[in-house]
Formats: C-alpha cells, structure tokens, sequence
C-alpha cells in the first residue's frame, strides 16, 4: 500500500527473510564468517544461535545463494519436536531421497550411498538445521552418527546448526559430549546497535529504491532502536507499521512525533502491559517502553507476530526450496538407475 504511495519498487519492512536485504552488520558478519569457514573445512558442526528475530534465517539464505552446486550438495530442514526415525526421513526427504515406510538401517544406508557418490564426484554435502532447538537429544545424536560417515578420515555429511538460545543449553546436555567435540565454531547473534539500526533501516529503504520519500528525522533512528531493541524483526515490523501510518495519513516527512502514535496504537493492539522485568541483554537504552520487550506478559499479540513470521518464512522457504527438490530427485533417479546397472555387473 505505502510502496505505491511513497514510489518504492518493492515493500523494504516485509517480516518473510529475503537475502536481497541481507544487512552485514558486526554480528551477523561474523556469524556468516563462521559459516563460510565451516564450508571450507567440509567437517563438523557450525552452531549459530539467537532470540526469535535475530537474522538466523537469513543466513542461511544468503549462505545458500553462495553455494557452489557443483561442489555442495545442500538441504535444509526446518525442524519440530521429532523423534530420531522421522528426523532422518525428514533429511532424507530434504536430498530427493525415497524415505516413506522405510526402517532406520535402510534409512541410514541411503543417505550413506548417496553421500560416498557425492564424494566420488569430488562433492560433499552440507545439511542446516534451522529451529534446532526443537530437536530432542536422540534426534541430535543421529545428526553426530551421519558424521561417521566417512571415506579416507574425511567425514561424508556435515551439519550447520541453527536455532534459539534453548539449543545452547541443549547441546550442554551429558549424552551429547561426542556431538560437542565435533563443533568447530559456534556464535551467539546479539541486537543491532544504535548506529546499526540506522544504517539498517536505510540499507533496506534504498534496496527498495526509497530516494528520501518521506524524509526521515535524524531523532527518529534512536527511538525506533529504544523502540524495538536493535531486534532485526521487530525493527521491520515497527517501521511497516510506522510507513503504514505515513501513507495513510498522507505524510511526507516523519518524526517522533509519529513514531510516538505508532507505538502507542502498536500498544493497544497487544494489549501492553509493563513488565516488572526486562531481558537485561537485549535492552540498551531506557528510551520509550517496548511492547516487544515485555519478557513476563508475554502478550498474545506479540505471539500472533511471532507465528506470522514464522509461516511467512516456511512459505517463502518451500517456495525456494521447490525447484531445487525436483531437480535433486532427478539426480536421485539417475543415481538409483546407476547403482541397479552396478549391480547387474556383479
């Protein structure tokens, strides 16, 4: 709606990731490093960990558009509180691979045979876990034995691990020692800063063709970071909101002043209520109360936020990962056609 009225070519403050508006903050600049690093090695896990709304999503798709498909074999898997067999029907669904009514040994052996023909093609396979965190110990365990498959010492299936701060505490649990001696490097995302929410939410305005319309008051950047804790999500839900208001209000410039009337509407609608505790860490300023920063109540509406994210994120990933399963599937096909002539021959 604003797009139009403000002459954008696209909505900047959209919730679904988009690697178009990947920001390359210190955090997140980082946590790409650690990723990238983990490609080069071809071995182990990479664990990256953040609250709801830090960019973890984002990563993976920007990592995803700098993949090599001629060297990785990826998939990724958005995982939910499951049990180790279907865990590795998921993973095997994820390459192209047959899974339905199939035991665990099949299982195991097939994604085993598909990864030592990789290799043999000079190629290795990454699988990234996102919301790991849901995942039970078992099911955790059985992503550590995919990386005992190995040809020569070099491991066959590496793993990049990425969820909420719940998988940090997880991955302190004592069965899970051998899967804690394979991680080569893990990082925490922290919120954006003052300075970088600025340059964010400029970054995004300009990939979207803004050219100062509307105009944007230089005290407006330090109340939206108060505002919203330097979360990248939050910041993208705030300042829609806050365009939204611009547009129907029929305003050129904004200000505090209009940022004052967004909060307080933002307010009412998740019926806000002021803690008596804040999350110490990802508050930086004492600026204006945050509805999103309410650690207690919990509001309903910050929930219905949430889970609209989240939705939008699986579909925008299902849309992206559609085309690419056709085309593992095919190589699925011609491997099996393959390995029946091999064995002809024997």
């Amino acid at each position: 709606m604003y797009e139009e009225f403000y002459r954008l070519s696209g909505k900047p403050f959209q919730l679904t990731p988009d690697r178009r508006f990947f920001f390359a903050s210190r955090v997140h600049h980082r946590a790409m490093a650690y990723l990238r690093y983990g490609l080069e090695q071809r071995e182990g896990f990479i664990v990256i960990t953040g609250p709801i709304g830090s960019g973890k999503t984002i990563l993976v798709r920007t990592l995803f558009s700098e993949l090599n498909d001629r060297e990785v074999m990826a998939a990724e898997l958005v995982t939910t509180q499951v049990g180790p067999e279907d865990m590795l029907r998921m993973v095997c669904a994820s390459f192209g691979l047959a899974h339905e009514g199939m035991n665990k040994a099949t299982l195991l052996h097939n994604l085993e045979v598909i990864a030592r023909t990789r290799f043999a093609e000079g190629k290795h396979i990454l699988l990234v876990v996102d919301e790991a965190q849901n995942l039970p110990e078992q099911s955790l365990e059985e992503l550590r034995m995919l990386a005992n498959f190995q040809v020569e010492g070099r491991s066959l299936v590496q793993s990049f691990l990425l969820g909420q701060e719940d998988l940090r505490r997880t991955l302190q649990q004592t069965g899970l020692e051998q899967l804690r001696q394979r991680i080569i490097a893990s990082y925490s995302l922290e919120p954006l800063s003052a300075e970088e929410t600025r340059s964010y939410i400029e970054f995004r305005l300009q990939r979207a063709g803004w050219k100062d319309e509307p105009s944007l008051d230089d005290a407006l950047f330090d109340s939206i970071h108060a505002f919203t804790g330097g979360v990248p999500r939050r910041i993208n839900a705030f300042c829609d909101r806050l365009f939204l208001y611009g547009c129907i209000e029929d305003k050129h410039a904004l200000g505090t002043e209009d940022l004052t009337v967004v909060q307080k509407d933002m307010q009412r609608e998740v019926s806000y209520a002021r803690g008596r505790t804040q999350d110490t860490r990802w508050t930086q300023s004492s600026g204006p109360p945050s509805p999103f920063r309410t650690e207690e109540t919990r509001d309903i509406g910050v929930a219905a936020l949430q889970r609209l994210a989240r939705l939008e994120s699986e579909v925008a990933r299902l849309r992206e990962i559609v085309q690419h399963e056709r085309k593992l599937l095919r190589k699925a096909v011609l491997m099996q056609l393959d390995l029946d002539a091999y064995d002809d021959l024997e």
